[in-house]
């Protein structure tokens, strides 16, 4: 079974149309205008094994706020109605991942429950266009329209870039192993019934 969803979003200030298939080979097909932010995607959809055509027109001349938050809310969605009823899935995914000098912890819950922990710092306020605060924001917007219970926490790094890198990179990993299928679960993982 494939599970693809499209998600699009338009206000005043983006438009966005995504499409996301979490069964798929890691193929990206990105564009933001936010350079920076297009590369964190691209890795995302390549580590996680997940298809991601992306397109957001966004006020990018005022700044890059309202592309990266509404991308995280249209992603989000996508993930949600992706995953659809959780019935057989791990539901839980985690990755600790390095990139060179950079250690990065990622956790997921696919609970239905919205939470965002997380601790990272950066040195500089932007990398290539994307102001580093803006992982926060993409995260917070994303596990909220997800309903996911998300945990990110920098163990370690010096390099803005290999840090954000990193986070994106372990969270694709992550997700991919939560939304994973495993033939002893039957319904959905939860003592409720429900999720």
């Amino acid at each position: 079974m494939t599970r693809i969803a499209s998600a699009q979003r338009r206000t005043k200030e983006t438009d966005i149309r995504l499409e996301l298939n979490l069964d798929g080979s890691g193929r990206g097909d990105i564009s933001t205008k936010i350079g920076f932010f297009d590369h964190m995607l691209d890795g995302f959809a390549r580590h996680g094994l997940f298809d991601l055509s992306l397109r957001c027109d966004g006020d990018v001349e005022v700044d890059c706020h309202h592309s990266i938050e509404d991308t995280g809310i249209v992603l989000g969605t996508a993930i949600k109605e992706a995953v659809g009823d959780k019935k057989g899935i791990r539901r839980y995914g985690s990755c600790i991942l390095p990139m060179d000098e950079a250690l990065v912890l990622c956790a997921v819950d696919l609970s239905g429950r919205p939470y965002l922990v997380y601790d990272a710092k950066f040195t500089n306020q932007s990398i290539g266009g994307m102001d580093t605060q803006m992982a926060k924001e993409f995260f917070y917007a994303l596990s909220y329209s997800a309903g996911m219970n998300l945990h990110l926490r920098v163990l370690s790094g010096e390099n803005d870039h290999h840090i954000m890198e990193a986070m994106f990179k372990a969270f694709a990993k992550a997700l991919d192993q939560a939304t994973q299928y495993d033939e002893r679960i039957v319904d959905v993982l939860s003592t409720k019934g429900s999720l």
